[in-house]
């Protein structure tokens, strides 16, 4: 009795040589369309899908493989349904050479219409490896062009194919169709929340540990994330990055790409110490750094320009630090990167990620939407009887934007586009205060004049209070604290403004 292989490919890498080995080896090849036509330009002798069942391909190739002879030579269980096979004359399959339609590069291409996208979801291919997965005792199953050379090498060697490898290969089976089908799911729901959560992630480098030495990480890339941030990022030089190079990076690009003019974010251990928008990005830097060079020491540098040579230069002479995350670098600053090769260098798009939030719980997940509203003046609410001056307006919408990435509870100062002092993650908001008016005295700010932003609603007027002593001019906050008209009545008394943005940005 002949061995029958049934080969259907989209990657036709290896497979004029892997068919003509098992042709050598004895093996009758069955296959389809492109994959026969090639085959048979390559002298590989085959039969066509049509002409071993008896029926024509339709419907522009939709209909090929799914036929009774084709899914019962995959799944014939041979003793016990020798008798149904030899009835309705059916040639059994040993060995089943699949991979599917492109569906993920065609959905990723923006050109792709939806039709063309659609096309790409493949219904053969599916149900031959899974069937040929599911009768791995008697079929082998190859969906990864890689593993070519590992059948062959088995076959020569001992004439059949061990069960431990045939259950190996249907393990890699049933997890690519299952992902395969998690890529067309996640591709028509985007980023709505369903009763039943389908991930679909690949991998992209193993980390050398997690947060902690002592712990192992991955990191994982959404198959369909947008071209833009720390996910689409290139590395131009340095080493790996760490597990916590990649959050706290993800941080940085996230918060400076909320900026329009030049601006330069520093970040430490997932918390801004120091943003500012100036002219150029060198001065943005520099008053950056400023704004707490004892925090930026191995921090994280984002800017949202392109870094010259000038800056390059500033950056590796002035401080240690672990990344630089840019839109672009001019050639020449690339060049004097290399004077420091571990410091890793990345280039990222730079736009506002909308992408979902996933936080990993025990036994779960918690997912939510991106926070990326976006406050402007026409969006604020004058709560006191002093108006705001444009100046501390800028200010405020300035310090609004830094303390949507600070660790709550939140505490930003502002002036003259450049944060003063940064309080985060306490469990009380005014120690939060009393953290940013240390940093404010530590690196001799003034305080007169700033503006002071506030995560979330004050629960007490004792943070105005406090605010008042250090001179501060201007709150934005949120809003929505059954103590409001305290809080509003305090900022009267000290004659300040108060600007509510009836939105709140906690950060855990």
């Amino acid at each position: 009795m002949s061995k029958n292989v049934l080969i259907s490919v989209s990657n036709k890498d290896g497979i004029i040589d892997f068919a003509k080995n098992l042709i050598s080896l004895g093996y009758k090849i069955i296959s389809t369309g492109g994959t026969y036509q090639l085959l048979k330009e390559n002298n590989v002798d085959a039969i066509e899908v049509s002409e071993h069942t008896g029926f024509p391909e339709i419907m522009d190739g939709r209909i090929k493989t799914l036929h009774p002879k084709i899914h019962a030579g995959i799944l014939s269980r041979r003793k016990i349904d020798k008798k149904i096979i030899k009835e309705h004359s059916i040639d059994e399959i040993d060995i089943v050479v699949v991979n599917l339609y492109p569906f993920y590069s065609t959905a990723k291409d923006p050109n792709s219409t939806e039709a063309e996208i659609i096309e790409k979801i493949d219904i053969g291919g599916p149900t031959m490896l899974r069937a040929a997965a599911k009768n791995h005792k008697h079929v082998t199953t190859i969906v990864d062009p890689n593993d070519y050379d590992l059948v062959t090498k088995e076959l020569k060697k001992s004439k059949t194919i061990s069960n431990s490898l045939k259950r190996q290969l249907a393990i890699k089976v049933f997890s690519h169709t299952a992902n395969y089908d998690l890529e067309i799911s996640n591709y028509f729901n985007g980023d709505q929340f369903e009763e039943n959560l389908l991930l679909s992630y690949e991998k992209t480098e193993s980390l050398r540990y997690g947060e902690n030495p002592h712990q192992t990480a991955s990191f994982f890339k959404h198959k369909f994330s947008k071209p833009y941030g720390i996910s689409s990022s290139i590395l131009h030089q340095g080493k790996e990055m760490s597990y916590n190079n990649i959050a706290d990076t993800d941080t940085a690009i996230d918060c400076v790409c909320n900026f329009v003019e030049p601006t330069c974010v520093i970040v430490k251990h997932a918390n801004p110490c120091g943003v500012s928008s100036r002219k150029n990005i060198l001065d943005a830097y520099q008053s950056a750094f400023e704004s707490d060079p004892t925090s930026a020491f191995g921090g994280i540098i984002a800017f949202n320009e392109k870094v010259s040579d000038e800056v390059a230069k500033k950056l590796i002479g002035n401080q240690f630090l672990e990344v630089v995350a840019a839109p672009a670098y001019s050639d020449e600053s690339l060049k004097i990167f290399m004077a420091k090769p571990n410091v890793r260098v990345l280039s990222f798009e730079p736009k506002i990620n909308d992408r979902n939030k996933i936080l990993s719980v025990s036994g779960g997940l918690l997912i939510q939407s991106a926070d990326n509203k976006i406050i402007a003046e026409d969006d604020l609410e004058v709560v006191t009887k002093r108006e705001p001056n444009k100046g501390e307006i800028q200010n405020a919408l300035f310090a609004w934007k830094v303390c949507k990435y600070v660790k709550s509870n939140a505490i930003v100062f502002a002036a003259n586009k450049q944060t003063l002092g940064i309080g985060a993650g306490q469990m009380s908001r005014i120690d939060s205060g009393k953290i940013a008016a240390s940093k404010a005295k530590e690196f001799e700010f003034s305080l007169n004049g700033a503006s002071m932003a506030s995560d979330a609603f004050f629960p007490f007027r004792d943070n105005v209070d406090n605010a008042h002593e250090l001179g501060i001019k201007c709150i934005i906050q949120p809003g929505g604290s059954i103590k409001d008209e305290e809080v509003i009545q305090a900022a009267n008394e000290a004659d300040m403004s108060m600007l509510f943005t009836k939105v709140r940005h906690f950060r855990h």
